[in-house]
């Protein structure tokens, strides 16, 4: 059986590092998975797969964009400028 979190968690690392393939999985994920992977997995293993790196690609994008200074942790001038953007 295929562990799907350990999956999920390598393609999220290659996706962050590597632009071509983030673009081809935002595309066409179930064939980059499974070019990557190497294997024809059943499409509810695909689906698990693909499913829980999109959760973690979303959780690190969003991250990033409230990481002004790059060190890991929110900003809250970042926190305020996305709130001002509600703001009427």
């Amino acid at each position: 059986m295929v562990d799907i979190k350990a999956k999920a968690e390598e393609i999220v690392k290659k996706a962050v590092s590597d632009k071509k393939f983030q673009e081809a999985f935002l595309k066409d994920p179930v064939k980059t998975v499974e070019d990557m992977i190497g294997v024809d997995l059943p499409n509810d293993q695909i689906n698990q797969i693909i499913t829980a790196a999109k959760a973690k690609l979303g959780a690190s994008a969003a991250a990033a964009l409230l990481d002004s200074d790059g060190d890991g942790k929110p900003d809250l001038g970042s926190v305020s400028k996305l709130a001002g953007m509600f703001k009427k």
